[in-house]
């Protein structure tokens, strides 16, 4: 592990290698790289880099809630759920128990401003419907913000994923929101940090860009936030992601 965790250290601090990787994201998304992907059946519009840094995490977090602002076509909160569940068998195989895998009580709770009727059908008839809850609305409206809270058990594992509305304004107000519900050692992910490390004409359509998006907002929120820092070790072992800086871990 020491000698992984050199090597990680070294190769997020090789600039060429860095180099190399913004420019082959900047080629990827001009075809829609990340768009190319599903997750037991649904698209989950993320890097498969990031899938496997979200897996490593929730193994690592052991999470009881996970809250994500942003749905689309419902594959993250599937990938989600499905790692819920997997925790739950491993956790009773740990403890030797195949009853505990049965009678879980973790959830994800996916918000979306518009979770359009398609999209709702298949999350709600999938296998992994049973632990996944949706909230449709703007996700820093306070009367939604105030409905998660209440869905969240007080003594919750808070695990928050943020991907839903990119610019500036949106991701800091999600963050001041739903930031401090993050348990101690659990994560605030942030995603699409990477907008301001691409080309400036990459978002023509896009109310975001350079200097207006989520990884701005992350440099606002920590600035009042000491709890929380830039977990670098996960970004440097990815190098191939869509969220540099926003893996925020918050302090035990």
């Amino acid at each position: 592990m020491q000698e992984s965790a050199v090597e990680i250290e070294r190769q997020g601090s090789n600039a060429a290698l860095k180099d190399a990787t913004v420019r082959w994201m900047d080629e990827a998304n001009k075809g829609k790289y990340s768009y190319h992907f599903q997750w037991l059946g649904r698209p989950i519009i993320q890097y498969p880099q990031d899938v496997v840094a979200l897996q490593e995490i929730i193994f690592s977090v052991r999470p009881t809630v996970i809250v994500e602002a942003g749905v689309a076509h419902g594959g993250s909160l599937i990938l989600s759920a499905s790692l819920l569940r997997l925790l739950d068998m491993y956790e009773a195989a740990e403890h030797g128990d195949a009853t505990l895998s049965m009678t879980t009580t973790r959830k994800v709770i996916g918000i979306d401003i518009d979770i359009r009727e398609h999209n709702r059908a298949a999350i709600e008839a999938h296998p992994f419907a049973s632990c996944i809850e949706l909230v449709q609305g703007s996700s820093i409206d306070a009367a939604v913000v105030e409905q998660v809270k209440g869905m969240i058990p007080d003594d919750a594992r808070v695990l928050v994923i943020l991907d839903s509305n990119h610019t500036h304004d949106h991701v800091l107000a999600e963050l001041e929101a739903y930031a401090p519900l993050v348990s101690k050692g659990s994560y605030c992910i942030v995603f699409d940090t990477v907008i301001e490390d691409m080309s400036v004409d990459m978002f023509p359509d896009r109310p975001w860009g350079k200097g207006d998006n989520p990884k701005t907002a992350v440099w606002e929120y920590l600035k009042a936030a000491p709890d929380f820092s830039i977990d670098r070790e996960v970004e440097n072992k990815l190098m191939i992601t869509v969220a540099p800086d926003g893996f925020l871990k918050r302090a035990e």
